[in-house]
């Protein structure tokens, strides 16, 4: 048997109930007969089952019985006390010992409680034997099978509540693990949706708000001495603010960048270096090389960010003249290059991205490459001007979306 008691259910409640009836009414029937037959010693039968059924009837009410099994025992052994009172004044007494089976095998130890069995079996055959002054192998079979079915629905039950058990634990632990897996999910989602947010940030907001300061510190300059200049630089600033407010409100909505809408993505990036061109001092001019091929929706919206995000480098850090952007169609792959004449930087001394100072552009580039399972290459040296190479296979991990 378990350790512990099985919780009660409304079925078990059920159950308990009957067994207690069924012993208070063997219990009278026992003393009714007496009564009614008006047998020798009828006032002490009756005594003597009422005293066993009082005595039964205070065990449920104790909570020493259903947590301590030294406390079950105890009250087993003074029922069964009781009980051979009985059976030893009335043969009716007889009938009672099976229920009392039920008692035993479920409050004592799987032992313990088949050796209380037997010996109240043998009570039972031995006491009716008396009662009846003679003892045949038919006195015996009573006894004996209500012992047997006693312990097989015992230990079946027993059984059956081990497998519930194991099953409502099994039921908990894949709860708990399906809540874990939940709150797990979640957090990725947020680290990739704050990872996504911060690079569109970085390549667009940011970029575009470098260009406007840019723009704006050149009409400062020129309004002193050429105010039609320095109206060209704030009207190319105001755009940039309203370029940069469309990307803003699309990317926020994980939508496709307003560049690439009704255009291609050769389209977009010799539409950017017209623009890079006109905004700063920097002549960027685009190549495309390759039969150009349908690209998944995530691989144009990653190279059109890398590009951006090169060229804003080339035109904050690099102090170039000229940059050339280059798409090629490769076969089974697709390679962006931006290559730049400026003043290059050594890319094994790359200072530590810094929310002052920046630093994020190059970090960013990389993840986008790596999450669609491509390549990033940079080739730069001082004096040397600096090369970026990124490079996607056609087919993109968990990508399906593809524009024509």
């Amino acid at each position: 048997m378990n350790t512990a008691a099985p919780a009660l259910t409304p079925t078990t409640r059920a159950l308990a109930w009957c067994l207690h009836l069924l012993i208070i009414g063997l219990l009278a029937l026992a003393a009714g007969r007496a009564v009614a037959d008006a047998r020798p010693h009828a006032g002490w039968i009756v005594a003597a089952s009422a005293a066993c059924g009082l005595v039964y009837a205070v065990g449920p009410t104790l909570p020493g019985v259903g947590r301590s099994r030294r406390a079950a025992a105890l009250w087993l052994a003074a029922v069964g006390a009781c009980w051979l009172t009985v059976l030893a004044l009335s043969p009716d007494a007889v009938w009672v010992a099976f229920p009392l089976y039920f008692l035993q095998l479920h409050l004592l130890p799987r032992r313990a409680g088949l050796a209380a069995v037997a010996a109240t079996a043998a009570a039972a055959v031995a006491g009716f034997a008396a009662h009846q002054h003679s003892f045949s192998p038919a006195m015996a079979i009573g006894p004996a099978l209500g012992a047997a079915v006693a312990v097989a629905v015992v230990w079946g039950y027993q059984a059956l509540y081990r497998e519930s058990e194991d099953r409502r634990r099994l039921i908990e632990e894949l709860t708990a693990t399906r809540a874990d897996l939940a709150a797990a999910q979640h957090t990725a989602g947020v680290l990739a949706e704050r990872d996504r947010l911060a690079r569109e940030i970085h390549d667009t907001l940011a970029q575009g708000l470098s260009s406007i300061q840019l723009l704006l510190c050149a009409a400062g300059r020129a309004l002193p001495e050429a105010p039609q200049n320095a109206a060209r630089y704030v009207d190319q600033a105001r755009q940039a603010a309203v370029d940069n407010l469309a990307e803003a409100r699309r990317f926020v909505a994980a939508l496709t960048p307003p560049t690439l809408e009704g255009t291609t993505l050769a389209g977009a990036l010799e539409r950017l270096c017209a623009t890079t061109s006109a905004r700063h001092r920097l002549t960027a001019r685009f190549h495309l090389t390759g039969d150009p091929v349908p690209l998944a929706t995530a691989q144009e919206v990653a190279l059109l960010r890398i590009a951006q995000s090169a060229l804003a480098n080339t035109v904050h850090h690099a102090e170039a003249g000229t940059a050339e952007v280059t798409l090629s169609h490769l076969g089974d792959h697709v390679v962006l290059d931006v290559v730049d004449d400026g003043r290059g930087f050594d890319p094994a001394r790359l200072p530590a991205p810094d929310p002052e100072a920046g630093g994020f552009g190059l970090a960013a580039m990389r993840a986008r490459v790596q999450a669609l399972g491509g390549t990033l290459t940079i080739e730069s040296a001082p004096g040397h001007g600096t090369a970026l190479a990124a490079r996607l296979p056609l087919a993109p991990p968990a990508e399906t979306e593809v524009r024509p």
